[in-house]
């Protein structure tokens, strides 16, 4: 790779158009099986075809989860889902299991296999393991600092990519490996089903008082002693390029697809403002601040993150209002509703490479060129003048306090 690598999250087929289209680099996903996110979309085979063929066209490479920790009664059933990969050539097969791993090399030779997250690599003699086994790239714990990227990059093949999380949610449980799900929902965190209970609030009940809660707290009166802080590194690029990352990931298959386009399309400015060696401009910055996330930290690269112990709550201060289908060099635009908005509204306008900008909604039509006062109906397709041309799927979105 030239420079480092921007990936993407892509949960379903629209949020793999929006990480596209917005800039990434490459993106990774999942199938039906096998995948750390059973929650979100996924890809059926026929649709990871399409996916391909999409990535392909526009250069973008495409990397697969296969990082669950398979029992006995999974494990028959992966050699047939990693020669379709092997058969689609996708470019990467995500991994953290040992005998995953074997089998890839065995059913899908010219898929490169990439150690996830899971399999906790937090030395440069892991490292060297994971590569003399056939592992392309590591992707690093996000225990680590940037001290110890430094050292691992240095004393680990220099064949092998190193990659690490830069943006999203963070696991209180040591990279990622928890049994708190399971234990108490029976949904198991490392086959991709975690039900978050780290998140929850949390009292004690004595044995001979039953129905009686005590809060439990830190030292400020905050209950929710297990809640972690969502990492944000677009600050610090620059760091992360000079410590020797190939690829920086960003967290999210889960999230929507407005998260996929704003977040993809602020790191894609801060990595080319740090390619070209020149400061972010604070619009970009500030990008990460219009989606659903929770109080940010710098993660371990810098020492302890600290935790946000207040509340689990998500802070969602906007909202996507409509998405641009097609927009004429006048700024006539046809629209696909999200939420509704109505004439003397104010939105903003963002799209790929599009600088945000605020604007009053001063006429509406239907699709068959009648006025409108009001647009309300989901997935509604209307037609509004735009203040400047803009490529399909550019968002109008609006301020709207969405935090539960």
């Amino acid at each position: 790779m030239d420079k480092i690598e921007l990936l993407a999250p892509a949960g379903d087929m629209e949020r793999l158009q929006m990480a596209v289209a917005y800039g990434a680099d490459a993106v990774y996903l999942a199938g039906n099986a096998f995948g750390m996110r059973s929650f979100a979309g996924n890809f059926s085979l026929p649709e990871l075809e399409t996916a391909v063929e999409l990535c392909r066209s526009h250069g973008v490479r495409v990397h697969v989860t296969c990082n669950t920790m398979p029992r006995n009664g999974e494990i028959a059933r992966l050699p047939e889902w990693l020669e379709h990969l092997e058969e689609l050539r996708v470019d990467a097969a995500i991994l953290a299991d040992v005998g995953v791993l074997a089998l890839a090399k065995r059913y899908a030779p010219h898929v490169q296999c990439h150690i996830s997250t899971q399999a906790s690599i937090v030395n440069y003699q892991s490292a060297r393991a994971w590569y003399d086994l056939g592992a392309s790239r590591a992707i690093l714990a996000r225990e680590l600092s940037l001290e110890e990227i430094r050292e691992i990059r240095a004393k680990a093949p220099r064949e092998l990519e190193i990659e690490v999380f830069a943006h999203g949610a963070m696991c209180v449980s040591y990279s990622g490996r928890c049994l708190l799900s399971n234990y108490m929902t029976g949904r198991d965190s490392n086959r991709g089903a975690c039900a978050q209970p780290c998140r929850y609030q949390y009292a004690l009940m004595e044995e001979k008082r039953p129905g009686e809660y005590f809060p439990v707290f830190e030292e400020n009166g905050e209950t929710y002693i297990m809640n972690s802080r969502d990492m944000c590194m677009i600050d610090h690029i620059p760091d992360l390029i000079d410590a020797g990352v190939d690829s920086i990931k960003l967290e999210g298959r889960a999230k929507s697809a407005y998260y996929a386009a704003i977040v993809t399309g602020a790191y894609r400015h801060a990595i080319d403002a740090a390619a070209a060696k020149i400061p972010l401009d604070p619009v970009w910055r500030d990008e990460v601040e219009h989606i659903s996330h929770r109080h940010y930290s710098t993660g371990f690269f810098y020492g302890q993150p600290g935790q946000f112990t207040e509340d689990a709550r998500y802070v969602r201060d906007w909202q996507i209002a409509a998405k641009v289908q097609s927009c004429g060099e006048d700024g006539e635009a046809v629209l696909t509703l999200n939420n509704k908005f109505a004439v003397g509204d104010q939105l903003e306008l963002v799209g790929p490479d599009v600088r945000p900008q605020a604007l009053i909604v001063d006429a509406l039509w239907d699709g068959d060129g009648l006025p409108l006062e009001e647009v309300r109906h989901p997935q509604m397709v209307f037609r509004m003048r735009l203040p400047r041309s803009v490529p399909p799927l550019s968002l109008l979105r609006r301020k709207a306090d969405l935090s539960p």
